[in-house]
């Protein structure tokens, strides 16, 4: 496993959401929860696009063998909620070949199997209603939206409780040495307030809120 990846592993989506508004980076993917509270996903985009069906439909779920271990799926539906791309099929074989979980700009469906088997799916919501012919792969391995975001393929996606946030591989080192920073000064804030101090001396004295505001350009 790269070193940021491993570092990432450890920060929550929201000090990363943090490091990002500090840095001027908009890469909170909007709208897009977890299925369950305690699903929780780090890894890199493997990305595709999805349409709808146009002419002749086809299989929309044939790349999951293709998926690397660890990657996390990253389908751009548009967030469309009346044509499903993801379902127990594509959980169960994700699953089994350790893909590190899927977010989805649009509805999954058949929840209850990644609910059995903890396999992380993050999207905008679910349904039964099912993508097949109504709903097309248009590209694989390009840049995507996903809750207004751009993902490009091999950025870093978190996800937990609070949402996901995407990491732009070329400023990854850059925002993880950030929120790690943001990370020990809220530590320091709470030790300092368990032993008796006044949160607002603690904020100034760990230089919170220098932490969280935009640097300059």
């Amino acid at each position: 496993m790269d070193s940021v990846l491993s570092e990432l592993k450890n920060l929550s989506a929201t000090t990363v959401s943090d490091a990002l508004d500090r840095l001027g980076i908009g890469s909170q993917c909007l709208g897009i929860k977890p299925l369950a509270p305690e699903f929780r996903l780090c890894g890199r985009a493997f990305t595709m696009r999805t349409v709808p069906v146009v002419g002749e439909p086809g299989s929309v779920g044939d790349y999951i063998d293709d998926v690397p271990e660890g990657e996390v799926v990253v389908i751009d539906n548009a967030g469309r909620p009346d044509m499903t791309v993801w379902g127990d099929i594509l959980t169960f074989v994700a699953h089994r070949r350790r893909v590190g979980g899927s977010v989805i700009d649009g509805h999954c469906r058949d929840i209850s199997l990644s609910l059995e088997l903890q396999y992380p799916i993050f999207s905008r919501g679910w349904s039964m209603r099912t993508g097949k012919d109504r709903v097309q792969l248009d590209a694989m391995d390009v840049p995507v939206l996903i809750g207004g975001t751009k993902v490009s393929p091999g950025d870093l996606l978190l996800g937990d409780a609070d949402g996901v946030v995407a990491v732009p591989r070329s400023r990854e080192a850059e925002v993880v040495a950030l929120a790690k920073e943001i990370e020990e000064a809220e530590d320091r804030i709470r030790a300092a307030v368990e032993n008796g101090m006044r949160l607002d001396e603690a904020r100034k004295q760990f230089k919170y809120f220098e932490l969280q505001r935009r640097k300059a350009t």
